[in-house]
């Protein structure tokens, strides 16, 4: 019988959570209508796939890498990235460039696991060439696979 009470008390109390945020918004809203200026609004509900919301300046999204005039990437493989990421989700491989004379190495391999990968920026701000960065304002990196989410070269160069 007790149980029976606590519960009830819950429910109690989630409902005056819920009718507190309303009325709230609501009151909100209501200034608002009336040309009123307040320091808050209510609640505000976007119709996503329709609308978007404008992200912030400094937004961290999906990678890219970028290329030298040659189509190369700007990678001179010194592994800084992948030492600053806290979770481990970066693998590159160098090779030899005997073409470049001025820049030995070249990324072979450069594999980023998004599945894995926190989204921290410590990767963009150890890389001294300014060669990977996260200003691609995409955030629908959904995937119906894990083995979709592993970015190679092509997928961070397009």
């Amino acid at each position: 019988m007790i149980k029976a009470i606590e519960y009830f008390l819950e429910i109690i109390r989630g409902a005056l959570v819920t009718s507190r945020h309303f009325i709230v918004n609501m009151w909100f809203h209501i200034l608002n209508l009336f040309g009123i200026k307040t320091k808050r609004k209510g609640a505000v509900t976007i119709q996503y796939p329709e609308e978007k919301k404008e992200l912030a300046y400094r937004h961290r999204s999906l990678h890219r890498l970028l290329k030298r005039d040659n189509g190369r990437p700007r990678c001179v493989v010194c592994q800084l990235c992948a030492t600053a990421c806290p979770s481990e989700c970066i693998y590159i491989e160098a090779a030899e460039d005997p073409d470049d004379d001025e820049f030995q190495k070249y990324p072979a391999t450069f594999i980023i696991d998004l599945s894995r990968c926190c989204f921290c920026g410590f990767c963009v701000e150890a890389c001294p060439e300014d060669a990977l960065r996260m200003d691609t304002q995409k955030i629908e990196i959904a995937e119906y696979n894990r083995r979709d989410l592993i970015y190679d070269l092509t997928k961070l160069t397009q």
